[in-house]
């Protein structure tokens, strides 16, 4: 995992809040429909994967390797996923059709339902569980859904796009890539703590063949009842990898993952 990857803007976009309104829509009468999942850049969230690779009925090991591409965040050097393009002309997502649009739209990323608009963070406090966003408009030169006449509120379009549960599950994992951010560059993680950061958020197959498989919960004392919830539902499993990355990386949550008495 050698390329590096960071969101940047030279100009501060002008921030929305939830009560802020906007014209916007997107369907197949619109001219532009699908030029902008054309030449696009998606980082996949841990939830994307889960839910995709579960629509597409194949293994987290399969997902990743035919439609993803690796890449170390610039600061914090943590590994995430980027969406791999088609090796077309136009460097098309895999899963866009010219005329029926998206093949997996039920199960589309979090970046694509959250489009038009993009989320900033002021400050985050994992500790109170407490976070500052904005939202800001994405216009690009080829998009002509503003042009039509629905009107939303910026709240409305997330819950109609089923942004709000997206968001809830990963805040674990975008707890980690802040707390890592705002770590001094001499504060580096190992090369295995990378791995295992990404065993966990992107290969959820293999980090329950981790948790159940192996030693692990021979070691800790967990609740039966947290066994058993993990064991059955990917979500919970997830959100429990996070907990036990903020623990290991970070020392905070430690209670939870107690040592069992030898």
């Amino acid at each position: 995992m050698t390329d590096k990857i960071e969101k940047k803007s030279e100009i501060p976009p002008e921030q929305l809040s939830l009560r802020s309104k906007f014209h916007f829509d997107c369907h197949n009468g619109v001219k532009c429909f699908t030029d902008c999942c054309r030449g696009i850049d998606i980082m996949l969230t841990p939830y994307d994967i889960l839910t995709m690779r579960k629509k597409l009925e194949i293994t987290s090991d399969e997902f990743l390797a035919e439609f993803t591409s690796p890449h170390l965040l610039e600061k914090g050097a943590l590994p995430v996923v980027t969406l791999k393009l088609l090796d077309d002309e136009k460097k098309s997502c895999p899963f866009v059709d010219d005329t029926e649009g998206c093949a997996i739209y039920e199960d589309r990323p979090t970046t694509c339902r959250y489009y038009p608009l993009g989320v900033g963070s002021l400050s985050y406090s994992g500790e109170k569980g407490e976070k500052d966003e904005f939202y800001f408009m994405v216009k690009e030169a080829h998009c002509l859904g503003f042009d039509e006449k629905k009107e939303w509120t910026v709240a409305e379009w997330r819950q109609d796009q089923g942004v709000d549960l997206r968001d809830e599950v990963n805040d674990g994992w975008m707890e980690l890539i802040v707390r890592k951010k705002s770590l001094p560059n001499s504060m580096k993680l190992s090369e295995e703590s990378k791995r295992m950061f990404f065993l966990v958020c992107y290969n959820i197959d293999k980090f329950r063949g981790f948790v159940f498989n192996s030693t692990f919960l021979e070691r800790y004392d967990f609740p039966k009842e947290k066994i058993e919830e993990i064991k059955k539902d990917d979500v919970k499993l997830l959100q429990f990898g996070f907990e036990w990355l903020k623990a290991s990386f970070f020392k905070t949550g430690e209670e939870q993952f107690k040592i069992k008495k030898s």
